[in-house]
Parts: structure tokens; sequence; C-alpha cells
């Protein structure tokens, strides 16, 4: 059994993310009810396993799509279009416009994003079909406000921006490197990969702190909502921190981190090679059929 832990709260942070991330959230969720940095990523994945099944792994896939794919259209065209601009405003700083590119365009993303992900959560805590979404719509604005659906935009941010930030700088650096060590001017599918796989980590690791705030956060939120009381009441990201410092020690911060990362890694990688992939792609079937229509 999980460890002062009800079922509805083990379901609500196993639908988070599929597969790796829910074992992620619930390994968070259980320690922040039990008070424990006991439990491991195998015991999680076994405990999942045993009472729900192996597709329980990937449970809120459908929704989590649904999200992705926007937010990830949003971002990436973002990010290149301001990285184009700002290099040509930055002149001699040029090299830093990854840097500030990737962080602006993630404040966007997460902006636009940000109702359906807290919507999502309610539908996936709450077991809700797709029939019920305007229902938790009007449900969620009629009781606290347009504002509400922006609940948790805040520690977000301070989550994905930094991590925005680092990860395309570190990724631009890294394949420059890459690809003057190996004397070629195009990086290859194999430099993108090695290239968002080492940015990522980096940068999933230094922002940890973040995302188990914003797990704590919403955890939170769905207990005083399962007691029938106002949520509206939420604790600052600061004292939040504080507070996960003083009962676990500064190991509070980094729970779940070996999952995050397991996670953050290959996803990064196999993200950015194929997006590289596409553009080189697509840049040259533009240039082959320019050069076909000028003949």
């Amino acid at each position: 059994e999980f460890p002062s832990l009800s079922r509805p709260f083990a379901e609500e942070c196993k639908a988070f993310c599929p597969p790796i991330e829910a074992q992620q959230k619930l390994v968070s969720c259980i320690n922040y009810f039990s008070g424990s940095l006991t439990l491991s990523l195998q015991d999680a994945f076994i405990k999942i396993v045993r009472r729900e099944g192996i597709k329980s792994l990937w449970s809120g896939l459908p929704p989590t799509l649904i999200m992705a794919v926007p937010a990830t259209v949003i971002y990436f065209t973002c990010y290149d279009q301001l990285r184009a601009a700002l290099r040509v405003r930055m002149g001699s700083h040029a090299e830093e416009a990854p840097l500030l590119a990737g962080a602006l365009a993630r404040v966007g993303s997460v902006t636009v994003i940000s109702p359906l992900e807290l919507i999502r959560t309610k539908m996936q805590s709450q077991r809700s079909s797709y029939r019920e979404l305007s229902e938790v719509i009007h449900s969620a604005v009629r009781n606290e406000g347009w504002r509400s659906l922006w609940r948790g935009w805040g520690p977000t941010l301070l989550r994905d921006v930094p991590f925005s930030a680092m990860y395309w700088y570190n990724y631009e650096k890294g394949k420059a490197w890459l690809c003057k060590h190996n004397h070629i001017r195009e990086p290859t599918f194999a430099i993108t990969f090695i290239s968002g796989a080492v940015s990522g980590s980096i940068a999933s690791i230094v922002t940890l702190p973040f995302d188990v705030v914003k797990t704590r956060r919403q955890v939170e939120i769905g207990e005083l909502q399962a007691m029938n009381l106002s949520s509206k009441a939420s604790s600052s990201t600061l004292s939040v921190m504080t507070k996960i410092v003083a009962e676990n020690g500064v190991g509070g911060l980094f729970v779940g981190f070996l999952p995050r990362v397991i996670k953050v890694a290959p996803a990064c990688a196999i993200m950015i090679s194929c997006y590289e992939f596409g553009k080189a792609f697509f840049r040259k079937h533009n240039q082959e059929r320019l050069l076909t229509s000028t003949t």
C-alpha cells in the first residue's frame, strides 16, 4: 500500500504525465503526505503496475497530447523567430540570443497553455470525461473567476523559463562545439540528439525544486477540494520551499530527481533531433522546388 496516501491522490499524481513522469509525480506526492524520502523510482513503478496494471503508466496520454501539440508548435515557432531577430539586434552579444529567445518563447507558451493544463489536471483527478470539459471550465470560472484558470502560472514560469533559457543556450553551444570538433558545417542527427540530451539533463536538475513546488501546490489544492474547502488561498513559492526544507531538508526539493532526468533527457533529445531533421528536410525540399521552378 502507498504510505499515508489515499487512492484518489495516488491517481491524481499518477495521471499527470505518462509514463516516467507519472512515477516522478507519485514519488513527490507520497513523500509529501508521508513526510518520507524513502520511496524510490522502482518502488513507485512496482506499486503502480501492481495496483492498476501496466496500461496505467500511460494514463492521461490523450489529454497530454492535446496540450503538448499546440504548446510545442507555439514554443518552437516563437523560439526560432525570436532567436533570428535577436541575433540581428544584439550584435556582438548574438551568442546570448538563444538564452533570451528560449526564455521569452516559454513565457508565451506557458501563458497560452496554462489554462489547458489546469483543466487537464482537474479532469484527470476527478475522472471527468471529455463531454464534461465545458462544465469543468464553467465551474472553475463561476466559483473562482477567470484568473483561476491560470493558477500555478507563477511556479510554472519559475520552473520552465529558467529551464528553457539554460536548455537552448547549452544546446546551441554544445551543437556548435560538436560540429567544430567533427569538422562539419551542418549538425548530424547524432549531434543534435547528444546536445539535446545533455542540455536537457543539466536544465532539469537545476530547475527540479520548482517542479517539486508546483506538484505540492497542486496536491494541496486537490486536498482542499476533496474536503470541500476553498482553494483560493495559496502559499507562495518561497513559503512552500521553506516548508519543504523545514520538513525534509534540502533533499526534499530534489524528490523525483532520477525519474525527472530519465524523462527529460531522452524527451529533449528526441524532440530536438526530430525538429532539426524536419527543418533540414523541408529546407532542402523548398530549395529544390525553388531551383526547379526557376529552370
